[in-house]
Formats: C-alpha cells, structure tokens, sequence
C-alpha cells in the first residue's frame, strides 16, 4: 500500500524509527512489548519488524521478496503468532511450552526466529511465568514481541525484560486523510469514522468497510440512555448481563468512556472537537442534567473499571459497581 520508508505503516512513525534503527546498529532487543489500545497498530507494526528481519532485500522490508510475501500470507516457518484460543478466552502454559519448543531450533530461511503474542495481557499465571525462561535466556537469533494494552496488565518480571514500545491513537485528521486516500472512503463519512476512533485506524477501516463497529455503537450508547433511567435492580441485571459475554466489555467501556467525555467537554463549554459529533443534542441533554463535575467522575469510573477488569478482577463485581453506582440517575 505504502512505500517502505515507515514500513507500510500509516502514522507511528517513531516507533518505526526506533526498530529500524536498532537493526541498522545491530542492537535490536530479544523482547520487546507494544502497549496501546486494541486496533491502534501494533500487530500491523510486529509484522512489518518480522518482514523487515526476513526480507531479502537490501531496503527491507521490500515487501515483495520470498520472506516479506511469506510473512504477508501468514506462512513463513520463522514466524510464530500465538494468541488466546477463542476471544474470550487465555493464553495457556502449553502454547507457551510449545512456543519455547518452537523459537529453540534454529532458524530454517534466515538468521530469526519471531514470535508475536497476542493479548499477552491475558496469558495465565502459569503461562507468564513460563515464558520468562525464554525471555531470561534468548537464543541469539530469537525476537520477541508482546502485545497487550498496558505494561501495568503483566508481570513486572514480565515487563522488565523486554523493551517498552507505547502506542498512542493517531490523530483524527491523520486517520480522516487516510480513510480517504487508501480506503477511497467519502469524505464526510471518514470525518465522522476519524472522530468516532479515538486515534485507531484499525478500527476505522473495519467500521469503513463492515457496519457492525457502528451498529455495536449505536447499541451500546442506546444501553447507556436506557440505564441512566433504570432502577438499581434493572441496573444490577445489566451488570450481570454484560458479563456474560466478556469479551465485548472493553470495547463497550471505550465506547461509554467516549460518550461521558464529550458530555463532559459539552457541560464545560469546552472548545474541543468531539469524538461522538452526530449526537450533539443528546449530549447537550445530558451535560445539562448532569454537569461536568458529575461526567468527568463517570469517566474516571469507566477507566477505573476498565483497569480493574485488566488486571483480572471479578468481571461481574466490578461491572455491578459501575453500572449500579457509579453512573448517575438521569430521569
């Protein structure tokens, strides 16, 4: 899609510096750990450092050669991805165990092995714990790369051993510009889809292309406008309904986060673009009965809860708290 100047990456271009000038000096890490919210870039960005350590060219990654294409397909026998085994689901000890097995053999094409695991954040005790032999003792030729939404979700002995790479969201008129150069989407549409994805171009590609991401939206902020009306015993069944299907909790938090911060901009009188501009009336109604103070609590409690949920506390508990206390009564 791109040139092979930032990788084929759209924005992030630090990080892709970072990368590709460790190589150049020879002092690339064996582990490193990309953080940032889901669809942000950093599965796009472990792949391209895995074509860049296979390619065959002498600009990689060229994007083009056996080793870029073979990554590009999924196929390339040095390249190992693990991942949780179903979406709401954990990285076990044994894809762990296997992986070490896996990343000890020497390469068979080039002079790597990579291996990128995804949502580490939700690996097991026992499967952290298992992969800090890897991680303590590398093979020369092995490149690590963990994927998760916050060092502060993993083991510090986790943490400490592999180089820190954060992602921020990009910002709305990189992803706006992008929508419609490469995606050839409507300029008014991309507009809305840059705002309404908080800085992550995955995500805006996927609503461009699929409307579910809207849908799921429109739903979501929907259950949050009948919730601020219900009873705390209509609250508490909201809670213990959410639960039941985990893994769409954190993209429903981000969405309600959204929404409480442009209510909050809105009863400030903020002059800040805001990240839900097809609803103002339903936020101008909101900021005038809660006020700002009340909104920038209810945003600190989504975070709180979100964080809470990351780092393995009762689903359930902490939904119930939040949905049942923490957001206010609107009648």
């Amino acid at each position: 899609m791109m040139t092979n100047t930032n990788w084929g990456l759209i924005g992030h271009t630090w990080a892709v510096n970072l990368l590709r000038g460790a190589m150049e000096r020879g002092e690339l890490s064996h582990a490193y750990l990309f953080t940032g919210p889901p669809n942000v870039g950093k599965r796009t960005l472990a792949l391209a450092l895995a074509q860049a350590l296979f390619c065959e060219s002498d600009a990689p990654p060229c994007g083009v050669c056996r080793g870029c294409r073979l990554v590009a397909s999924g196929n390339h026998p040095d390249l190992h991805c693990v991942a949780p085994e179903t979406s709401s689901g954990w990285l076990g000890i044994d894809q762990v165990r296997d992986l070490g097995r896996q990343v000890s053999l020497t390469p068979s094409l080039g002079r790597y092995r990579v291996a990128i695991l995804d949502d580490f954040e939700r690996a097991t005790a026992a499967a952290a714990n298992a992969l800090l032999k890897t991680l303590e003792e590398p093979p020369g030729y092995v490149v690590l790369v963990l994927l998760a939404p916050d060092a502060d979700a993993l083991l510090p002995t986790i943490v400490s051993r592999c180089q820190v790479v954060p992602f921020r969201g990009l910002p709305a008129a990189q992803v706006e510009a992008a929508l419609v150069e490469w995606w050839h989407v409507e300029p008014e549409r991309a507009a809305l889809l840059a705002r309404l994805c908080g800085g992550r171009l995955g995500w805006a590609v996927q609503a461009a292309l699929d409307p579910a991401p809207l849908q799921f939206r429109a739903q979501q902020l929907e259950e949050l406008e009948r919730l601020l009306g219900a009873s705390l015993v209509k609250r508490f069944s909201a809670a213990a309904e959410m639960a039941r299907t985990p893994e769409t909790v954190q993209e429903t938090l981000d969405v309600w986060c959204g929404w409480w911060r442009d209510v909050m901009i809105v009863a400030g009188g903020a002059d800040i673009p805001l990240n839900n501009p097809d609803m103002t009336e339903r936020l101008q109604w909101c900021a005038q009965a809660v006020g700002v103070e009340r909104a920038a609590a209810v945003v600190q409690a989504i975070r709180d809860a979100g964080e809470q949920i990351r780092r393995n506390v009762n689903l359930r508990l902490a939904l119930e708290v939040l949905v049942a206390f923490d957001l206010p009564r609107v009648p």
